[in-house]
């Protein structure tokens, strides 16, 4: 690689932000030709949804980036090699390859660590394009009552806006400070915080959001079953960002153990860089083993609450949609997961995995947005006191 190469070169930003702007006016002609009839809202309402959808590929897109070991395929950002795109830094790539024919730097690499920019900053431009829909419709209905039963407020918008710019600051910093393994697993988690706040426009725009009735109990059940899903997709990260993941090869033991040599302090010390600890001393396997490990416990846990939150649900008849989306995703999950230790790690077994805990958040919010506290019963009205005359008539 060429270590001299400045780690920021903005001299091709604006060449990417108009590659960007050319990607999001694909989606934004489509929606517009096959809304062109509908009302202004339905036209919001359809890039809402088709957003979400690019966002989550981008997700996959990004996995696959870094499965493919081509997070550093350019080291620089946002270009390549001070170029706007692989064609204009061949001879620096070809340099760098030669020196390192398998290292992080290939032509290959450097293009899908390329693509997946310039797909990142057409979903920015979406968005942005969103926001600005967003608050010129809300200026237009002028009525609350409207706002509120054909939209949401465009704050949401505006947030989804603020956090895609976030997000691109956590990629440049990806890049920037060499796969350092903290910002990497942020960077993940911070996709799914967009996709979240997507999905929950998406969701409360359509006819998905019916306001069913959930207990309170089986709402704290919810909220416990979702933080355990937001621990364990951060310590998957940890996991995959650390390359750990065959650190047990073997199922249901590990190293043919049932407590295997771990070292905890060296693996979840969080601030270091790729492959070293803090001292600069090279990451035993012990630690690998202690990232992969505590990965796998939780897995059992969240599988048992999650199953028990599926069945649940399932017991609750307008429920049972939302139960049967949960329990395939958990089923989906097991055997990926599974999958990556018992094959070795398999591209598309890990891309399914990352795409499934994606999902497994999609799922949560649709529950999230539909959910409302479960009206009291009903009691007996009480009776009504008797006309003075019915009073005297009775005595």
């Amino acid at each position: 690689m060429n270590t001299s190469q400045a780690l920021y070169d903005l001299t091709p930003l604006l060449s990417l932000l108009l590659i960007g702007a050319v990607l999001a006016l694909g989606p934004l002609v489509w929606v517009y030709g096959r809304k062109r009839s509908h009302a202004p809202v339905q036209r919001l309402q359809a890039l809402r949804i088709l957003t979400l959808f690019l966002t989550f590929d981008l997700i996959l897109f990004g996995a696959f980036t870094r499965l493919t070991d081509s997070g550093l395929g350019c080291p620089d950002w946002p270009g390549c090699y001070g170029s706007t795109s692989p064609w204009g830094a061949n001879q620096a790539i070809d340099h760098a390859q030669a020196a390192m024919p398998t290292g992080p730097v290939t032509q290959a690499k450097a293009w899908i660590e390329m693509l997946h920019r310039y797909l990142a900053t057409g979903v920015g431009a979406l968005i942005l394009a969103m926001t600005l829909l967003s608050w010129a419709n809300w200026r237009e209905t002028k009525n609350q009552e409207t706002s509120a039963r054909h939209g949401i407020s465009p704050w949401w918008a505006t947030a989804s806006l603020v956090w895609v710019c976030l997000q691109g600051a956590f990629g440049a910093l990806t890049v920037t400070m060499k796969l350092f393994p903290a910002i990497v697993t942020l960077h993940l988690a911070g996709a799914l915080v967009l996709l979240t706040l997507l999905a929950v426009q998406a969701v409360r725009g359509s006819n998905l959001a019916l306001r069913l009735p959930l207990s309170p109990a089986l709402g704290r059940w919810t909220g416990l079953a979702l933080g355990l899903l937001v621990l364990q997709i951060l310590l998957g990260g940890w996991v995959s960002t650390n390359y750990a993941v065959l650190a047990c090869s073997d199922f249901p033991q590990c190293q043919n153990r049932w407590w295997p040599e771990m070292n905890f302090s060296q693996g979840f010390e969080l601030w270091r860089h790729l492959g070293v600890s803090s001292s600069g001393e090279p990451i035993s396997f012990a630690a690998l083993t202690a990232i992969h490990y505590v990965h796998r416990l939780m897995a059992y846990l969240v599988l048992v609450v999650l199953t028990w939150l599926a069945w649940q649900l399932n017991r609750q008849r307008l429920w049972r949609t939302h139960s049967r989306v949960l329990a395939a995703l958990v089923g989906l999950q097991w055997a990926t997961g599974l999958s990556n230790v018992v094959l070795q790690w398999p591209l598309v077994a890990a891309l399914l995995h990352t795409g499934g805990a994606a999902a497994l958040v999609l799922a949560f919010t649709w529950i999230w947005a539909c959910k409302q506290a479960e009206p009291v019963a009903e009691s007996v009205k009480p009776l009504e006191p008797l006309p003075a005359t019915e009073r005297g008539s009775l005595a």
